[in-house]
C-alpha cells in the first residue's frame, strides 16, 4: 500500500468520523429541531443561534469584490467549491442556480449566492467561468477567491471551520454545505448535497429566511 493510499484512507476516516459526530449531535437535538427545542422553521438543519457570517473580502470570477459586509441586507446562500470537483460541486451549483431561477423577481433581488473556492490555485477565472457555464450558474452564483493568495483563503476557511480540497489533497474531498444567512448576516440553516439539498428544500428555506 502506498503512502498516498494510506493518507487518503486516513483523511476519509477522519471525515467519516466527523460526519458521524455531527449526525449524532443532530439526532440528540431532535434532527431538524431548533436550538431551543421548538419545531424547526427550516428544512435544513439549524445551527446554534446567533452565529454571524465571518468577515471576508474576495473577488469573483469577473474581478468584482464581494464582502461579508456588502452581503448584509440580503439573504445569502454561501457554499464552498472546487471547479475540478465532479461530485458534490456540480450538484451544489446546479441546485443553487435553479433555486434562484425559481424565485419571484422581487424575491430574487433580495437573495445573493456565493461560492468560496477551496483551491485558489486551480480555480483560475477561466476555470471558474467554465464551471459556472457548465452548470448553468452564470449570473446566479458569484464564485470568489480564485487566483487569490493562499494564505488569505486559509484564513477564510479557518473562520468558517471548513476543510478545503487544497488541505485534503483531493478535488472532491472538502466541506460542501450550503449555508443560509439572513439579512442580518446570521447563520440560520444548512443543507447538504446528497442529503437534504434539493431545489424544493432550498427554495423553501430561502423563503422562510426572507419572511423573518
Amino acid at each position: 500500500m502506498t503512502r498516498r493510499t494510506v493518507a487518503t484512507g486516513v483523511i476519509g476516516s477522519v471525515v467519516a468520523i466527523a460526519l458521524a459526530v455531527v449526525a449524532a449531535v443532530a439526532a440528540s437535538l431532535g434532527g431538524g429541531s431548533s436550538p431551543a427545542g421548538q419545531a424547526s422553521l427550516y428544512r435544513g438543519s439549524e445551527p446554534p443561534g446567533g452565529i454571524a457570517m465571518p468577515d471576508f473580502s474576495l473577488r469573483d470570477q469577473e474581478g468584482q469584490p464581494v464582502s461579508s459586509s456588502e452581503l448584509r441586507g440580503n439573504v445569502t446562500l454561501l457554499t464552498f467549491l472546487d471547479s475540478q470537483c465532479t461530485e458534490s460541486c456540480p450538484l451544489i451549483a446546479w441546485t443553487v442556480a435553479r433555486s434562484i431561477d425559481s424565485l419571484r423577481p422581487a424575491e430574487r433581488r433580495q437573495v445573493r449566492a456565493v461560492g468560496i473556492t477551496t483551491d485558489p490555485a486551480e480555480d483560475s477565472r477561466t476555470a471558474v467561468r467554465r464551471f459556472l457555464a457548465r452548470n448553468r450558474a452564470v449570473g446566479r452564483l458569484a464564485y470568489v477567491g480564485g487566483g487569490e493568495p493562499e494564505h488569505e483563503l486559509r484564513r477564510v476557511w479557518k473562520s468558517f471551520y471548513v476543510l478545503s480540497s487544497l488541505e485534503s489533497g483531493r478535488d472532491a474531498l472538502h466541506s460542501a454545505p450550503v449555508r443560509i444567512y439572513d439579512r442580518t448576516g446570521t447563520w440560520v440553516a444548512t443543507l447538504h448535497p446528497g442529503a437534504d439539498l434539493t431545489e424544493r428544500n432550498l427554495l423553501y428555506d430561502i423563503r422562510v429566511a426572507l419572511r423573518r
